[in-house]
């Protein structure tokens, strides 16, 4: 036994290396899809389908597994689903070859980027966001085999906490791109933290304005589909509890709107730390309705199709990641928050459940992101269970 663990440290160093051995023939084998057509006809996913509660009359599928870490979703005009990732370096062109309703083929589009949580697609070019960079992969649809791109603005912020974005074009033609604060709470010096900013991609070289202020964390954004107000989530400060504060649904309805962080949290919480170097509470904007403490809503949309039940029309359905440090996790939802015709908010009601075991407090699945289908049905990724489902309404 002496003489075993004399040789224990070597033992060790070996394992260590042949561990590390293996991680660059994965990393090699990665590198080398780049670009490949994979089929995913017979990928399975690790979820229970059978633990998700729906309203009555829904069901959902697994629209598209072996997804890694599947997060923020583009929807091109032909149905390829464009997914980026946050965990890993990247991004993910998904086609549906036969017209079944699910994806069959996986298409490796980058390996080797930072943080490529964002994506977005204009005039045919697919734009990725990286932490400091915005990248554009032109007329990808016909390059999905030859994916190569251009850097279009590289002078954001390299902090990795909160780092990771989630971008959208406006009705305007703008790249709309959050940059989150690069703490739990802290006053920046760089006004670009905690903000929403706003990039016209058509102009080399012109530098992102500041569109939103007072914004945490928004990994979440979308436009009304009539006023073309921009709305969007943001994830509430952590420390001080488990009920406070609630994290944000929020509405721009003028430029530079200034959404309180860090002085106020969810329109009526003054910061112990910070509160008193900024203005009153009725200085800043109070969001539109209150998603609970710590619960991480990110992805959102508002429901325009015809398939889902008239009631669902123009509402707007949120994916709430859920908690990571609170006593009882919550979240792990997907909702929708009623609206009336000047916007107000009206309650929220839960459209699907299930991904956290309430008694083990153990969850198998995390939404992440919602992307509304030509036909009406829903496509939600999910970052944990990495692979991305369709919610749909069938004719009763």
């Amino acid at each position: 036994m002496i003489a075993l663990l004399r040789f224990f440290p070597i033992l060790f160093a070996v394992f260590l290396l042949s561990l590390s051995a293996c991680k660059e023939d994965k990393a090699a084998s990665a590198t080398g899809l780049l670009g490949q057509k994979i089929s995913i006809t017979d990928a399975k996913a690790d979820v229970q389908l059978d633990k998700l509660q729906l309203p009555k009359g829904f069901t959902i599928e697994v629209w598209a597994a072996e997804v890694p870490n599947a997060r923020s979703m583009a929807l091109s005009e032909s149905g390829i689903v464009f997914v980026g990732n946050r965990q890993e370096k990247n991004v993910y062109a998904l086609v549906d070859e036969n017209g079944d309703g699910k994806a069959d083929s996986k298409y490796v589009l980058a390996n080797d980027l930072s943080m490529p949580n964002g994506v977005a697609l204009k005039d045919g070019d697919l734009y990725v966001a990286e932490v400091s960079r915005i990248l554009r992969f032109k007329d990808i649809e016909n390059n999905l085999t030859n994916p190569t791109y251009e850097v279009v603005y590289d002078g954001y912020p390299d902090e990795a906490h909160h780092g990771w974005k989630f971008i959208a074009f406006g009705p305007d033609g703008l790249l709309y791109v959050p940059v989150g604060a690069p703490c739990n709470i802290c006053i920046s010096e760089d006004p670009i933290f905690a903000s929403i900013t706003r990039l016209d991609v058509s102009k080399p070289g012109v530098k992102p304005e500041i569109y939103a202020h007072g914004v945490r964390n928004s990994v979440g954004m979308t436009w009304h589909p009539e006023t073309k107000e921009l709305w969007f989530t943001d994830n509430g400060r952590d420390m001080m509890g488990d009920d406070v504060p609630d994290c944000e649904l929020n509405r721009v309805q003028e430029f530079g709107q200034d959404f309180g962080y860090p002085f106020w949290h969810a329109g009526t919480v003054q910061d112990p730390e910070f509160g008193t170097e900024g203005q009153e509470a009725s200085f800043y904007v109070p969001p539109v309705a209150k998603l609970g403490a710590h619960t991480a809503p990110l992805g959102l949309r508002f429901y325009t199709g015809d398939q889902f039940p008239t009631s669902y029309k123009n509402q707007l359905i949120i994916a709430k990641h859920g908690s990571w440090n609170r006593t009882k996790k919550s979240g792990y939802e997907l909702v929708v928050v009623k609206l009336d015709s000047t916007g107000t908010a009206l309650g929220q009601e839960i459209l699907v459940s299930g991904w956290l075991d309430q008694a083990s407090q153990e969850a198998w699945g995390r939404p992440v992101d919602v992307q509304q289908l030509e036909d009406g049905s829903l496509l939600i990724s999910d970052d944990v269970a990495n692979c991305i489902y369709r919610l749909s309404y069938p004719k009763q």
